[in-house]
């Protein structure tokens, strides 16, 4: 089949040529409508419980983490000039629109802060409650400022809400568009806000502090966008060095690399094309589509040359190539598409993206490899001797003879130590530990982080969190007993204590609820005096009654903000420090009793949910469905092995070196401190794709290997290691290379993924070098059946004119144990 296959190739090269370019153009068109992502989440399926309980949260109380906030501590706020220039910050933000189809779209829909605030107001006259501003121009005189201030510091419902007069800090609360923020309209709408705040801090010497989800969002974005570019570009700079290093052609190089630029843009082509976003994940498509795609062409020349060396002929090297290569390569790239191809039998859209993408396009750059390289190198002159001097070079002879002699006569050390650093990642493992937290992959020096913990050692958090408690029957939530349920509730939060590394910490903000805005009515009464901030007493209910009423607006807006339209729904609403998913297990875990002691689960239904709730549940789902996701490409894989060798015992031996450096690599995790989140678990999946590929390349020649040299195991196992070392030495470093530079990206988890897959990488070459054709000597007899001796699936065209005498082992080596 595969010499047909190169056949059609060379007979039709003119033709397919023309194909590819076409595909290349119109991806390469497609290509510019690849959307970024600029929401959280993704990861839960639609119908799992937390995530339709926070899509009905939304739906009758809009969407939350729409707040950016803006903080400062500093007395020097309260200064006249100073505190001006606060308001005009304020009216700046307010005022400030970006272009949506031509039309000027606010960026914000309304701002709270210290000053821009309401008070609640008896009409004696009207005998009714209205909200006014607290202050509806710029004070003139510092006297003035001086008495808002009082009036506001008498007002607790906005303490520790708006302002901490413990620590002298105070906040502005940015309610943004989110709708704009949630889509690609947002344009620099972020950048815009963030130089107002930064020219308030040159124009009065007030430091501001910036956080909140949409802020968060945005500048992981961005991030996202420019290591898009960083990556691709790095990465191809790397490929090109080592091509240059290893072919020492500048032909090769190019040859390479226009096919690894097709790959990419036909890759970017097939994202825009299915309408996916560019997620965090996502856009390590490019960089990934580079590493993979350079092996593939490495083989391919590595083969060229040698056929080219030994048969003098161009057009006979080029069909050999694909002849002899075909069936071989196209199973290393399926096995890697394979290890891509699990996430898509997750229930994470997040994930199924990421594998249809990959999965799909690594084996769109084994068939454009294929077709691409033999018609370039069909108008190309031959190989000159120069440029075939790789296949003889000798630091790699010196590599190669050492890893034969290692074999031959050092199989023992190497079981010993292949167990001792087995048991030692073992032990390792043991020491992961799970978690995660919503800027977690952000570096510590990063001003997200910086500005964050500030937030929450000033005001406890900014991580979306929210309680609903229905009470069952219409009109009942504002009765007495169930108010005091609700301020009960209020109180366990805001008195709630967590030990964090060592320190105890209040994990919630102030909170907010129906019980809030029936203690401001009372204060509002009784003519603002802050010590009425309490419940209404049922004997004050009739008479404050008469002051409200279903017309009256300010009344209005509370029951919209805190109630559902039947008045059985009620929400408290709070912010939670971001302190990782494993504090929020046992947060949730000593919270939820605590909870249902004060609502009794038979008469209420207490939900918490909120963006905080959503990262926790599909943090911890993802985990899950990531694990089954690994099990279930080993599954796959073997069954591929299976197909190829036909022997149950020589795929239970090709897993060895296979699952060790997984081993390893999580024994590393568990000893240095790296969690197991999702970022750092998709390493195993991605991993075992790719080092597969070195044994089935290793095993398909020692087949070979073996018809050729009248079954001897020994003088087979060591000619295997001869013929693949080279490649699998060249495209193992390429890999390295490929997928250490990621240990540049700003996002933790990014580098994490890139320096442990490398690692895995590096281990697993020296497995599938070493452990490999040690275990094969080892136990001969029993794994060389005459079921191996004729698979199910021919991995090479095996043909009779093959010259192996050029790869005669040594005589010493053979007679020797």
């Amino acid at each position: 089949m595969w010499g047909k296959i190169a056949a059609f190739i060379l007979r039709y090269r003119a033709p397919l040529a023309a194909v590819v370019l076409a595909l290349t153009i119109f991806m390469g068109w497609q290509a510019q409508f690849a959307r970024m992502s600029y929401k959280f989440g993704g990861v839960l399926p639609e119908d799992d419980s937390t995530f339709v309980e926070y899509r009905n949260f939304i739906n009758q109380f809009s969407e939350d983490g729409t707040v950016l906030a803006i903080g400062y501590r500093d007395e020097r706020i309260w200064e006249l000039n100073n505190f001006n220039k606060w308001r005009k910050l304020s009216r700046d933000l307010q005022s400030t629109t970006v272009e949506v189809d031509g039309v000027p779209t606010p960026m914000v829909d309304s701002i709270f802060s210290t000053a821009n605030c309401y008070n609640l107001v008896k009409d004696t006259v009207l005998q009714r409650f209205e909200f006014r501003q607290l202050l509806d121009h710029d004070p003139t005189a510092q006297a003035e400022l001086d008495s808002i201030r009082d009036v506001l510091y008498q007002l607790p419902f906005y303490k520790i809400l708006l302002f901490n007069d413990q620590t002298s800090a105070g906040l502005m609360m940015v309610f943004v568009n989110a709708g704009l923020f949630n889509s690609e309209n947002r344009g620099n709408a972020v950048e815009r806000m963030l130089e107002l705040s930064d020219t308030f801090t040159r124009d009065t010497g007030i430091k501001t502090y910036v956080s909140g989800m949409p802020y968060i969002r945005s500048v992981m974005t961005l991030k996202v966008k420019a290591e898009l570019k960083f990556f691709t570009i790095l990465s191809a700079i790397i490929c090109m060095s080592l091509l240059l290093l290893f072919f020492r052609s500048v032909k090769v190089t190019v040859v390479v690399m226009s096919v690894v630029v097709v790959s990419v843009v036909i890759a970017m082509g097939s994202i825009a094309l299915l309408d996916y976003p560019i997620t965090m994940l996502m856009g390590l498509i490019p960089p990934l589509m580079i590493v993979t795609t350079v092996p593939n062409c490495i083989y391919l020349v590595t083969k060229y040359h040698q056929e080219y060396q030994r048969f003098g002929n161009k057009t006979r090297a080029l069909a050999r190539v694909v002849q002899k290569a075909g069936a071989a390569a196209f199973m290393i790239n399926a096995t890697t598409a394979v290890g891509f191809a699990t996430f898509i039998f997750t229930s994470s859209d997040l994930l199924k993206h990421f594998g249809v993408i990959a999965s799909l396009n690594c084996l769109l750059a084994f068939f454009l490899s294929l077709i691409v390289f033999p018609i370039v190198y069909s108008y190309l002159p031959p190989p000159s001797k120069r440029h075939l001097g790789h296949l003889n070079s000798p630091w790699l002879e010196k590599i190669l003879d050492s890893l034969v002699s290692t074999v031959i006569f050092h199989r023992k050390p190497i079981y010993t130590v292949t167990i001792l650093l087995s048991v030692i990642g073992i032990y390792g493992i043991s020491r992961i530990h799970t978690t995660g937290n919503i800027v977690d992959d952000i570096p510590d020096s990063d001003r997200v982080i910086t500005d964050l913990k500030w937030f929450e050692s000033n005001f406890n958090g900014v991580m979306p969190f929210e309680i609903l408690i229905d009470c069952g029957k219409k009109g009942q939530i504002a009765k007495d007993k169930n108010l005091q349920k609700i301020e009960e509730l209020q109180t366990l939060l805001s008195n709630y204590q967590l030990t964090l590394n060592d320190t105890v910490i209040h994990p919630f903000s102030r909170s907010l609820s129906i019980v809030d805005a029936g203690k401001f009515i009372r204060q509002a009464f009784y003519m603002g005096d802050s010590a009425y901030y309490t419940l209404i007493p049922r004997e004050e209910q009739a008479f404050i009654g008469e002051f409200i009423g279903e017309e009256n607006k300010a009344n209005q807006g509370i029951q919209k903000t805190f109630l559902d339209s039947t008045k059985r729904l009620t929400r408290v609403t709070a912010q939670v420090a971001d302190i990782g998913t494993q504090e929020m297990d046992r947060l949730m875990a000593e919270l939820k009793p605590q909870i249902d002691s004060i609502f009794d689960p038979d008469k209420y239904k207490v939900t918490l949910t909120g963006t905080s709730i959503v990262f926790l549940e599909g943090t911890n789902y993802l985990v899950g469905d990531l694990f089954s996701s690994l099990l279930f490409g080993v599954l796959i894989i073997s069954i591929m092995m299976a197909f190829m060798f036909w022997s149950a015992r020589m795929v239970f031996i090709s897993f060895i070196p296979n699952i060790i450096p997984q081993i390893m690599t999580a024994g590393i995790m568990g000893f240095i401190g790296i969690p197991l989140k999702p970022s750092t678990i998709l390493v195993f999946s991605i991993a075992l794709g790719i080092t597969v590929d070195n044994t089935i390349h290793y095993l398909a020649k020692y087949r070979q290997e073996l018809k050729y040299h009248n079954w001897k195991i020994k003088e087979s196992a060591l000619l295997a290691i001869r013929e693949t070392g080279a490649s699998m030495v060249y495209t193992s470093l390429v890999l390295l290379f490929g997928f250490g530079c990621f240990a540049a990206s700003e996002f933790e988890g990014t580098r994490a993924l890139g320096v442990l897959t490398a690692v895995t990488l590096l281990v697993a070459m020296i497995t599938n070098l070493v452990i490999l054709p040690a275990l094969l000597l080892s136990f001969q007899k029993r794994i060389t059946t005459k079921s191996f001796q004729e698979p199910f699936f021919q991995t090479l065209d095996e043909e009779d004119d093959l010259y192996y005498e050029d790869w005669s082992v040594r005589k010493f080596e053979i007679e020797k144990e």
